[in-house]
């Protein structure tokens, strides 16, 4: 291989490094995002299902005052 080549060879590998540790970097935060995204929607499902318990409760309330009338 001719000296040109093995620089072509090296520049390439160069930014093929480059590109590879920016793919990283962006998977970490792809993944970081993930995760804040997913512990969010676990509270808000937990939120919507103590909504749904307190209102199932009200009805009950108010089904058995409509009994006692």
């Amino acid at each position: 291989m001719e000296n040109a080549e093995l620089h072509a060879l090296a520049a390439k590998l160069e930014v093929l490094l480059r590109q590879h540790e920016q793919l990283k970097a962006h998977n970490r935060q792809l993944r970081a995002s993930e995760k804040a995204w997913r512990e969010e929607r676990a509270q808000l499902v937990e939120k919507n299902e103590m909504a749904r318990v307190k209102v199932e409760a009200m009805i009950s309330r108010l089904k058995a005052l409509e009994q006692d009338s």
